[in-house]
């Protein structure tokens, strides 16, 4: 693919603003003057970024952070790692494989010894910007995926549903007396998912419904009965009947989550996915483990003192066993792109809140008692932190988010590429701080 306008080193400096942090708890949005692009590197203007609790950790630990380097309060680190954009301008050295106002998708995990990622360790890259430069290691690392699409949404959330995705094929079985693991949930199984009711536990059931291993019975498991409630809005056990899916919730504020658990399903869970890193709730997914089943701590801790109790009689004897990952792949990622393209999952069903750049710093330092889903940032777009559920009451101050109201409506008040448009146009901050780059067609 040969670029339209394919830079040399380029010596014109692009101003961005982007939201970085300068110290520990330290987040603010400021101007950033991007240096100039090398043969090997593109200049992205980001078009979207969802948050991640995992920035949060970045930001609330600073500098003690094993991914952020020790000197942010003098080169302070762009935050978010979940992004995707339009290409302005392209290396002269990769003209053959990237063009200008082509759509991509950014992979932050680039397994590099160092653990550096984008939205952790850099000073220039990273989601929350305007524009960003990827450098030539995420390229070379095959980091940077081309997106068909134009709805950028799906292309940024394809970031944290690919560590759901990773995370179901991470899970594995055995069979006696065969030492090689067979990959993945266990197909046509039962499955448990605890603490569920976040926005990676919305994806996470919406890929168990629809993604490849066509389990059998799923149980939602949260504390929360307004999550569950979403949930069930989300996903009605009477459309998983139809797909041959038994689906249960359970309120584990009103119940014991062991109990409702077996009681559902008395011999056992093929695979139990924990999302929360709480000692009793670890404890109750490996006590209803059925023979051979897979504990997945999906959960990241803060604490690196964290630990939990397991059934070590069950696991000699009953084959049981526990994993955990961190982050996915680029299959995974693709697979994610994929099954988004093709209409089998929706990403966008993790979405509950949306804004601009200025949003960034509020909505992160307020992250852990935050009780929606996904916060999409658009680094372009004038807004303050949004729920999309309030669009309609807002209406009353502004009439375009009536019309954004309108628009998320015919899809069940889940945002959607529409939505999106709108916003971009009738939203736009009209990058009035100096930012410049390369034209092309978006």
């Amino acid at each position: 693919m040969k670029a339209e306008t394919v830079a040399e080193t380029v010596a014109e400096k692009i101003t961005a603003r982007a939201a970085r942090i300068h110290g520990r708890g330290q987040v603010a949005v400021g101007e950033v003057e991007l240096p100039a692009l090398g043969a090997r590197e593109l200049l992205l203007e980001v078009v979207s970024s969802s948050m991640c609790l995992s920035t949060y950790k970045a930001m609330s630990l600073g500098s003690d952070h094993k991914r952020v380097p020790d000197d942010i309060e003098d080169v302070p680190v762009i935050t978010g790692h979940e992004f995707a954009g339009v290409l302005r301008q392209v290396g002269s050295g990769l003209g053959d494989d990237f063009a200008v106002g082509q759509h991509v998708a950014v992979l932050p995990t680039m397994m590099l010894p160092s653990g550096d990622s984008p939205g952790y360790s850099y000073p220039f890259y990273g989601g929350d910007t305007t524009y960003t430069v990827i450098p030539e290691v995420a390229v070379d690392k095959g980091c940077v995926l081309p997106y068909d699409g134009d709805y950028f949404a799906n292309a940024s959330l394809a970031e944290p549903m690919s560590c759901i995705i990773g995370a179901f094929h991470a899970s594995y079985h055995t069979r006696p007396l065969v030492w090689e693991h067979d990959m993945g949930l266990k197909r046509e199984g039962s499955l448990a998912l605890l603490g569920c009711g976040g926005a990676m536990g919305i994806g996470a059931l919406d890929y168990a419904l629809h993604g490849p291993f066509g389990s059998r019975t799923v149980v939602a498991v949260d504390v929360s009965r307004e999550r569950l409630d979403r949930l069930r809005d989300l996903f009605p056990p009477e459309k998983a009947a139809q797909e041959g899916v038994r689906l249960e919730y359970v309120d584990a504020s009103q119940v014991d989550a062991g109990e409702a658990l077996r009681e559902i399903h008395p011999e056992g869970y093929d695979d139990v996915v924990v999302f929360a890193a709480h000692r009793e709730l670890v404890e109750t997914g490996d006590a209803v483990l059925g023979h051979d089943g897979c504990l997945n701590f999906f959960a990241g801790p803060t604490d690196k003192e964290f630990t939990a109790g397991l059934n070590l009689y069950n696991l000699h004897y009953e084959a049981t066993h526990a994993v955990g990952t961190s982050g996915g792949g680029r299959a995974d990622m693709e697979e994610s792109l994929r099954l988004s393209a093709e209409g089998r999952i929706d990403p966008s069903t993790m979405v509950t809140h949306v804004g601009g750049l200025q949003a960034v710093p509020g909505a992160l330092q307020g992250l852990p008692d935050f009780t929606g889903g996904k916060i999409l940032a658009y680094p372009h777009v004038d807004l303050p932190l949004t729920a999309i559920a309030d669009l309609g009451s807002l209406a009353a101050e502004d009439d375009r988010f009536g019309e954004l109201a309108r628009l998320v409506s015919a899809t069940d008040g889940i945002w959607n590429k529409q939505a999106e448009v709108y916003l971009r146009e009738h939203f736009d901050a009209q990058r009035a701080h100096g930012n410049r780059a390369a034209g092309g067609a978006s």
